[in-house]
């Protein structure tokens, strides 16, 4: 988690410039969520947020949002940018209980995913399946793994499930690619919706 920190300190974000293109494709996929969910939104959680790119997208939806990020420093970032309906928080992704954020409708994972080893993937599966209500849609962008895995962290869909026991997968549907540069234009994102199981 330390490399995050220091990345933004001296200002090497490549994540950021994906932003605009996987913006467009997450407001299709907010607009499926709130279309299938009786009455209105409910409380959504994004986790890794950073300077909270994605985040106020869902507060323009109809969702309470919050943020949680490791770094202090982007998410008062964040909080900087606004708007003051989207609450953000320092936290770890891996131990999301010990934030207190609370129980959420939605949860938002894009790219924190694919950054963590095998114990922590399955730590923020625990965290993530203990904060969700029941039938809660977890919504997951990752990257796949590659000839570049050095450069660019991947993961495969069974590597997600694994760390995901609780939650049914509902969809695999790709990413865009637009403003990927190389090597990440060749990793093969996807979407990867889940829905939490009531047993």
């Amino acid at each position: 988690m330390t490399k995050y920190a220091w990345m933004y300190r001296l200002g090497l974000t490549p994540w950021e410039r994906y932003g605009p293109a996987v913006g467009a494709q997450l407001g299709a996929l907010l607009d499926r969520e709130t279309r299938e969910r009786p009455g209105t939104p409910g409380r959504a959680l994004d986790i890794g947020c950073g300077r909270g790119q994605f985040t106020p997208e869902l507060a323009r939806r109809g969702w309470e949002a919050v943020g949680v990020d490791v770094v202090p420093q982007a998410v008062e970032a964040a909080r900087r940018k606004g708007p003051a309906e989207v609450t953000y928080a320092v936290g770890d992704a891996t131990d999301l209980e010990s934030a207190g954020l609370g129980t959420f409708d939605l949860l938002l994972d894009i790219g924190c995913f694919q950054g963590l080893d095998p114990d922590q993937r399955a730590a923020e599966g625990r965290g993530a399946t203990a904060l969700a209500a029941p039938g809660a849609t977890l919504l997951l962008l990752a990257f796949g793994p590659s000839r570049y895995q050095r450069l660019v962290e991947g993961v495969t869909q069974a590597q997600i499930e694994a760390a995901l026991p609780a939650w049914e997968l509902l969809t695999v549907q790709a990413a865009v690619t637009d403003g990927l540069g190389w090597p990440m234009n060749r990793t093969a994102p996807q979407w990867y919706r889940f829905r939490r199981t009531t047993g």
